[in-house]
Order: C-alpha cells, then structure tokens, then sequence
C-alpha cells in the first residue's frame, strides 16, 4: 500500500507535459511488449550444401534414379554360417537375465535359429516385395523404397516420406506400410522410406561431419527429384530428429510433422518448477494424471534408467570405429548388440526376462531381417558413426535442437519410449501441435511393434491438417 501511495504522489506531482511524456512512453513500452509476446518467431535454418565424396564436386549432379534390387550369394551365406560356427561365447551369470546385456544362454538359441532355420534368401524376397531404388545425391548413392498407393475412386495421394533411425532400417516400415497406401478413407499415402546415408543400402559418406542438417537437405533433394513441392514427414529416433531439421529448412515443403519421439523441454527455471510442483499438483504446471505417472519417479526414469541405457551412446559419440570392428566381423555379436536394444527400449521390464521378451512383439525372422541389412552391406561402423558427428558440439543447443518449429505437428507418446515429453513441454518448441496422443501401449520401435496403433495415430493427424487446408 505504501509503495502504491507514493506512485500516486509521484503521478500527481506531476505538470501535464511531464504527464503526457510519461503516457505516451508507458503506451510505447506496453505495445512493444504486446508485440514480442504476440509475434510468432518463424526462423528457418539455413539449407547449405554438401559434398561427402573425395575429391572436387562437379559441376553438376547425375539426377537419375536407378531401380535396385537387393541380392544375395550362396557365397555370402557360407561366410555368415562359418563365423556363426566360430563364435565363442562367455557362460552368464546366475540369474542375471537381460542386466548385464544380451542373455548368452538365449544368445546360443538366436544363433542356432539363424544358422539352421533362418531363411535369407527367402528374406531377400520379402524385402523386394516393394520397389527399391537408388540416386546420387551431394556424391553419395542414396537408397530408398517408393511405395504408391492402391487407390480408389475420389481418393487424394498424399506424399509422405518415413525416415527410421539407430539401430533400425527402412524395414521398420513393412508392417505399417499396407495399412497406409490401402486405406478406405478420404485419402491414401504415397511412401518413401530412405536409408540414412551410412545406414543399409545407402552409400556412407566418405567425410568427417555429415549431421541430421546434412541428411535432412539431402532427402529434401531426394523429394524434389520425385517431384513433390510438399508432403508429410514421420520419424522416430534419428528419424524424428532428420524430419524436425525438415520442417526447420523449408517449412514451405512439410504439409505435416508426426513424430513418436519427442525432443523438447521447458525453459531452465520453468522445468525445474514443473518438476518441483508437478507430482503434487499437475494442473498448475500443465501436466495430466498421465504425465505424472510416466515422469515420477523423476531420478529413477529420467536419470537412472537413462545413465544404465545410455553407455552405447558415449561410446558412439566417441569411438565408434573402435566398437564397430568386433562388431563388424562377428555377426552374432553385432546381434546381441543390436538385439538388446529391441529389448530394452521396447520395454525397460524385459531386463528380468531371460529372453529379454524379444518375441513378445517381434519373430526372430523380422528381427534377423534387421540384422542382415547391416551385416550384409557392413554399415554397423558408419550407421555408429552418425552419433559422434551429431554429438561433437553440445548436441542439445544445436541451433536444429533449439529453433522452434511452426509447421501443423502430430505427436504420438508411446508409454515405453525412452523419456516421457508432455504437451506442455512440446509447445514450448512445436508451436502448431494438432494432435497429441497418449498411446496405450508400445515403446522405441513404433512402427515395428505397433503398427495398427501408429498407423491410425498418423491418420487421424493427417485428417486434421487436411481439413484446415484451403480446398
């Protein structure tokens, strides 16, 4: 009250010249700050360019896209049988289960299966189910698969390109790819999924520094070479990342953002406080009964269990190469190191199980699958590397990590997935969210254990933006 009373003394001794001066500055102050919490900060990272082949770039770039065919050799198979034959294995602890990493007694039966009953060739035949194909782009030989829709009478092809992330593939995508190109609604999907450069069927880059920016670009170019303007974008792990630097490079291409991974928090101060009162009373931080159960215990799922995960990422981010050798010449050691991350990251509880639960939500089939595109083509080592070119310099202030996003976006929350990111937290990034789910079950690897569920999250996204669109 006293500080009250001496504003209006202060006011009131004031003559009308000094009165006017003080209205039109309050007015002035009060406008431009109207202004700067209104305005909406659209910021665009730059596009840039790349050359990762040695040597000079030429002067202008092959454009042609080459059909491609995945392919095998009685040779190939004998090789991988010989080294299954000639693995050496370390008996596991008593009743150690999945804690210590991949379970050597479930290990042998994954190995046994490969070697006797898993079938390649046959493999090789699903995996050409789809038309595969092969361009040059910034030097590099990218891989993708072009999937075009069945559609029906009045239907409208919508483009949308999937991008996958570590330690998957474009395979990822085979399950879910049905149930968006042969659809019953008011449109149908028109699928690319390319592989990350350094990932499967995609030619590695031959220079140091090639980032989620570069891969971005490149699949911008990938799309223009197919002769879409604008389309839709889906990602999760590296792939959420990839399509978020899309939507920051040219806004103008992405009609939609949906991601089943979520890379945004609150300002310092304000997730300290969220944090703080969050548990107790949600409603004041913005936070849901769900939020609340997939945050608390706060150390225990978002410390804990991150530092107990997270070890192959500071080796990743390091030394990959190191790693990547023994993993490059023992194939079941690259199976167990992939293996147990389709375990755990579908589920932290699958550590108690002696199986780790992987054929809980995957067949040894699809998931060995997985494992032949990186031993066939030798991509463990570039496909680690991409982490220590992301990683180098403070990661989470990249200017990609940081800016915020205005394109129409979608997020699906999957129960399982590493870290819990709240609505509230989105916003503070994404600042057009049309869809926010809590999926019902499902972790990491959306597209590959919940298809159905992904599918239809994606679709109803998709219904939103396209009934705001001007006919």
């Amino acid at each position: 009250m006293e500080t009250l009373e001496n504003m209006q003394k202060t006011i009131s001794s004031l003559d009308p010249c000094e009165l006017k001066v003080l209205l039109v500055t309050s007015v002035g102050i009060g406008g431009l700050l109207c202004y700067l919490a209104l305005r909406k900060k659209t910021k665009n990272i730059p596009v840039g360019d790349g050359w990762w082949r040695v040597g000079e770039k030429p002067l202008s770039e092959d454009r042609t896209i080459h059909p491609f065919v995945v392919e095998t050799s009685e040779e190939m198979i004998q090789d991988l049988h010989q080294r299954i034959d000639q693995t050496r294995y370390t008996e596991s602890l008593e009743d150690g289960r999945f804690h210590y990493g991949f379970n050597s007694a479930y290990l042998k039966k994954v190995a046994k299966y490969w070697r006797h009953e898993f079938d390649w060739e046959k493999q090789v035949t699903v995996l050409n189910k789809y038309p595969h194909f092969k361009t040059n782009i910034e030097g590099l030989d990218v891989h993708f698969i072009h999937v075009k829709p069945v559609q029906r009478a009045g239907q409208k092809v919508l483009p949308l390109m999937m991008v996958h992330g570590w330690p998957g593939s474009f395979y990822e995508f085979y399950r879910i790819l049905p149930l968006l190109t042969e659809t019953e609604g008011d449109f149908v999907f028109e699928v690319i999924c390319p592989s990350i450069p350094g990932y499967g069927y995609s030619e590695a880059p031959h220079k140091q520094g090639f980032t989620c920016l570069d891969a971005a670009r490149i699949f911008h170019k990938l799309m223009d070479r197919l002769d879409f303007s604008d389309y839709y974008v889906q990602g999760g792990d590296w792939g959420a990342f990839i399509t978020c630097s899309m939507a920051l490079m040219k806004p103008e291409c992405i009609r939609g953002l949906h991601l089943n991974m979520v890379n945004a928090k609150a300002g310092g101060a304000l997730s300290i406080i969220s944090l703080l009162v969050g548990r107790y009373l949600p409603f004041l931080v913005g936070f849901t009964r769900e939020d609340v159960c997939r945050i608390y215990p706060f150390m225990q799922k978002n410390v804990y269990e991150i530092l107990r995960e997270s070890g192959y990422m500071h080796i990743q981010a390091t030394k990959p190469d190191t790693a990547g050798c023994g993993l490059n010449n023992s194939p079941v050691g690259l199976a167990a190191y992939i293996l147990e991350k389709f375990s755990t990251w579908t589920d932290y509880k699958n550590r108690d199980l002696e199986d780790g639960g992987l054929e809980r939500k995957f067949s040894l089939d699809d998931l060995l699958t997985n494992i032949m595109i990186y031993w066939t083509t030798g991509s463990i080592i570039p496909s680690m590397r991409f982490y220590k070119e992301n990683m180098g310099a403070n990661f989470q202030k990249n200017m990609d990590n940081t800016t915020k996003i205005h394109v129409p976006t979608g997020l699906a929350a999957f129960p399982h997935e590493l870290l819990h990111c709240p609505r509230v937290w989105a916003r503070s990034r994404f600042t057009d969210i049309r869809s926010y789910t809590y999926m019902p079950r499902g972790g990491h690897f959306a597209a590959f254990e919940e298809p159905v569920l992904l599918a239809q999250d994606l679709i109803q996204f998709v219904k939103k933006v396209e009934s705001k669109r001007p006919k």
